[in-house]
């Protein structure tokens, strides 16, 4: 019986050394998954974009999301030094955006059977491995069985043909039992539905996007003008509505020379003025303005801010990009409004002016470019069109991560949400509204932003 004994514990203890093989390694599962991401013919040829989010992952499977910022991932990735100023190269911010878009198209594509996917959030860098939500199993159809001999008391072989025949017999009343029971159902359904609507159990309509975005005409969006940026900074000058709507400033000389070395900086403006830029942050706000405005059952129609005429913001809603510099149409609104940017280029200091502080508000906010903290700000209006008829919308910043905190806080509803139900009348309605958002970011990233001060007009 020792000996038996004896036999026994090897045998155990070989079981308890093995066991570790079966062990569940999520990190080694989601290190894989990104593997198989960067190796798709999706990313295979984009080495930025695979570099990034392999930097991204493995800070994130090793416990360091904490590091996983704008500034270290423009030195790690990208090259830049230690201390760029990442306000003003956005090469991150860029290639993020472009990352977010191409692992849609992955898990969309090649990766449409993978369990889990890898999700990017807006304003942020730090990747999400998201498990796939799992279809609802459909219940398979019972098969019509064929009642056995000795139920019916009388016997008959399995391959009888009167068995086939019965079957056929039968098959027409099966289908049309499943079909009466499917037409049944789809009644009772459609009868909840009816009851319901008459019930007022209905979902409830977005409090800012149903009033942005509606079903009688598209909303008019106009991002912010790139090209009218480069010149303000070239010649260190705002520049007015009357002048961009003439534009004569984007004239090019009758024989322009050759660019090079030797040219002028009047040639370099206009050359610059004429361009037809917008930033990657506009364009992903209007990627997701586009989402906004399905979800409301409405329309968006885009245009550059040169080809609005005044008659465009006479009529229906609009949604407007960019601070005045960038987008000279924000200057007929700013007229009623408490909250205006301010650029000064002699100091090097771009401001958010409160024109009527509150007690305990300051006067203004600086973002000053020689600020070690990068200090920026964003603006979100909810202000009445020229006419008084619409609505427009107004998301602008200091600077174009200044834009991207506005736009982050307006499009995501925890943070917009629980401020709409703050300012909300008694009868559930949004009045207009003025918001200034602040971040103290060294990375200038869009993720810790603040809710500084706000207005609300009737």
């Amino acid at each position: 019986m020792s000996g038996t004994k004896l036999e026994e514990k090897p045998a155990d203890s070989s079981a308890m050394k093995a066991s570790p093989v079966y062990v569940h390694r999520p990190e080694l599962e989601r290190r894989e998954l990104m593997r198989r991401v960067v190796t798709s013919p999706t990313f295979v040829k984009s080495e930025r974009l695979s570099a990034l989010l392999t930097y991204v992952c493995e800070m994130t499977l090793k416990g360091r999301e904490s590091e996983v910022n704008e500034q270290k991932i423009g030195h790690a990735v990208f090259g830049r030094s230690p201390d760029y100023d990442s306000s003003v190269d956005g090469i991150v911010r860029v290639q993020a955006s472009r990352l977010r878009q191409r692992l849609n198209q992955y898990f969309q594509r090649e990766g449409i059977d993978e369990p889990v996917c890898i999700v990017i959030p807006r304003g942020g860098y730090v990747p999400l491995f998201e498990p796939r939500p799992s279809p609802t199993p459909s219940l398979p159809a019972d098969e019509p069985q064929i009642p056995h001999g000795d139920a019916l008391g009388h016997p008959q072989p399995a391959t009888a043909p009167g068995s086939t025949r019965s079957i056929g017999t039968l098959l027409p009343w099966i289908l049309c039992a499943i079909l009466t029971v499917v037409t049944v159902g789809l009644a009772i359904h459609d009868h909840a539905r009816r009851t319901s609507l008459s019930s007022g159990n209905t979902v409830h309509p977005h409090p800012l996007w149903s009033r942005i975005f509606s079903t009688a005409r598209p909303t008019l969006v106009i991002p912010a003008d790139s090209g009218l940026v480069i010149f303000n900074n070239m010649t260190a000058r705002s520049m007015g509505l009357d002048e961009y709507m003439r534009g004569e400033y984007r004239t090019p000389p009758l024989n322009p020379p050759l660019y090079g070395p030797t040219t002028t900086a009047k040639v370099w403006q206009t050359n610059f003025a004429s361009r037809r830029y917008t930033s990657v942050v506009d364009l992903d706000i209007i990627l997701t303005l586009e989402q906004r405005a399905k979800m409301a059952q409405g329309g968006m129609e885009v245009r550059y801010a040169r080809d609005v005429r005044p008659n465009d913001l006479k009529a229906g809603n609009a949604v407007l990009l960019g601070a005045a510099e960038a987008n000279p149409w924000v200057e007929l609104f700013e007229r009623k409004m408490n909250f205006v940017f301010h650029d000064d280029y002699t100091t090097n200091v771009f401001s958010v002016i409160n024109r009527s502080p509150k007690p305990g508000e300051p006067a203004r906010w600086d973002s000053a470019r020689a600020d070690p903290l990068r200090r920026v700000y964003g603006l979100v209006a909810f202000v009445p069109n020229l006419t008084g008829d619409g609505d427009a919308l107004i998301i602008e910043g200091t600077s174009m991560s200044g834009t991207e905190g506005a736009g982050d806080f307006v499009l995501d509803d925890s943070q917009l949400l629980p401020f709409l139900k703050q300012i909300q009348r008694s009868d559930g309605t949004v009045p207009h509204f003025e918001l200034v958002i602040g971040t103290q970011n060294i990375s200038s990233s869009a993720a810790h932003s603040n809710l500084l001060a706000w207005r609300t007009t009737n």
